[in-house]
């Protein structure tokens, strides 16, 4: 991907990548391990965002 990114693009993708991460650790004792996956986990080879 080139260097050069216009900045929404450039949001855009760094939400998409804060958006993947996993559940803390603190999040899963607090609740009991009732929450422990996060739903809208991505893997950036597997699934695509549909970006320009």
């Amino acid at each position: 991907m080139a260097r050069v990114k216009d900045t929404s693009k450039k949001n855009r993708l760094s939400k998409a990548g804060k958006q993947a991460r996993s559940v803390p650790t603190w999040v899963i004792v607090r609740t009991n391990r009732k929450v422990r996956t996060n739903p809208k986990r991505r893997n950036w080879r597997q699934r695509k965002l549909g970006l320009k």
